[in-house]
């Protein structure tokens, strides 16, 4: 796959160009890439009735999913060719840890929100960001740590 074959900055610059289809997990979650840099990126999400949680407020799990893709992609940014990083798995092996602390409650009279995480370091092995999730007006509605472990190539 092309993929493959690219820097993890080098493959979102091709998304952002249409030459590679963006993240899919955004089409279902109303959330969209809008900009990569090395060691950085940031998404768009709009907040709306699919997420509420049984109080009328967006459930935390779409800010978490907003918040771990841009924390996870500007991870990303900084692996050469063939290296990747791992998504969450919880359970006796957590290779990877996420921390967020929700700082106020969002409704889907929000009309969009945007997640930008931004690499603290990212070394051979493990990579580490935080990010923050901020409404139109600026104000915050999050914050989220994130240690990722970086995969070697398979071979």
């Amino acid at each position: 796959e092309d993929r493959l074959h690219r820097t993890g900055l080098q493959m979102f610059e091709a998304i952002g160009h249409g030459e590679l289809p963006s993240v899919p997990i955004g089409a279902t979650m109303d959330f969209w890439p809008i900009e990569f840099e090395l060691g950085r990126a940031v998404f768009q999400g709009r907040p709306s009735t699919k997420y509420l949680n049984p109080m009328g407020t967006i459930h935390g799990g779409w800010y978490a999913t907003l918040l771990d893709s841009a924390l996870g992609c500007a991870v990303h940014t900084m692996m050469p060719v063939g290296r990747g990083y791992t998504t969450a798995e919880l359970g006796v092996n957590l290779v990877k840890a996420m921390k967020i602390s929700y700082i106020r409650a969002l409704t889907p009279k929000t009309p969009l929100v945007r997640a930008e995480g931004k690499v603290i370091n990212a070394g051979r092995q493990v990579g580490f960001a935080e990010g923050r999730l901020y409404g139109p007006d600026g104000k915050l509605y999050a914050h989220a740590t994130t240690t990722c472990v970086v995969l070697s190539p398979q071979g």
